[in-house]
């Protein structure tokens, strides 16, 4: 595997090396002691699958509050995604900032996304799903959100959301210093 640094801290995109022989195609896309030695979560007690019908859905932007927030590894099995992550730890040097990368499912790649980030993507293309590889369980209490298109992150989505939920429609703007 391949840990390449994002503009987020602590982001990476993570590339698969594949091993390809007359059978087809393997390869490695978790190993716990890579994980850990680019001091990475290398526990994930939870996984999920997010399945998208059409081109142009948006999900996010996401996040779980303290005391459990949690790190997302998040790969496209099926299809092309345009994958953020969203800096919302006040003490980060790219608090604020976001990195985006498109996660596609016949390049296997991954995009690590640090406990404190938000994370959301959008569909390039119909029936797309994820795997989400999560460093703590779900707490419904926990979860929060803000808006995709709040202007004080300045996301550049390729295009505009064809189909976001009630949910994320309605996500209040981001106020700094009201993280919680």
């Amino acid at each position: 595997m391949r840990f390449s640094p994002t503009a987020v801290a602590g982001a990476f995109v993570v590339d698969v090396e594949e091993r390809a022989d007359n059978r087809g195609v393997f390869a490695r896309t978790f190993c716990a002691e890579s994980f850990a030695a680019h001091r990475l979560a290398s526990v994930y007690p939870q996984c999920n699958v997010s399945q998208n019908h059409k081109r142009g859905t948006l999900r996010g932007m996401h996040y779980q509050a303290d005391p459990k927030p949690e790190s997302k590894l998040v790969r496209a099995v099926r299809g092309r995604v345009f994958d953020v992550a969203l800096d919302l730890r006040p003490a980060s040097e790219t608090y604020l900032k976001w990195a985006a990368v498109e996660l596609d499912g016949e390049k296997r790649n991954a995009f690590y996304i640090p406990a404190g980030c938000a994370h959301g993507f959008l569909t390039l293309e119909d029936n797309c799903e994820l795997f989400y590889q999560m460093s703590e369980v779900y707490v419904a209490e926990l979860a929060r959100g803000v808006r995709y298109d709040d202007p004080e992150f300045g996301i550049a989505w390729p295009f505009a959301p064809v189909i976001i939920s009630e949910r994320d429609a309605a996500l209040e703007s981001y106020v700094r210093g009201t993280l919680t």
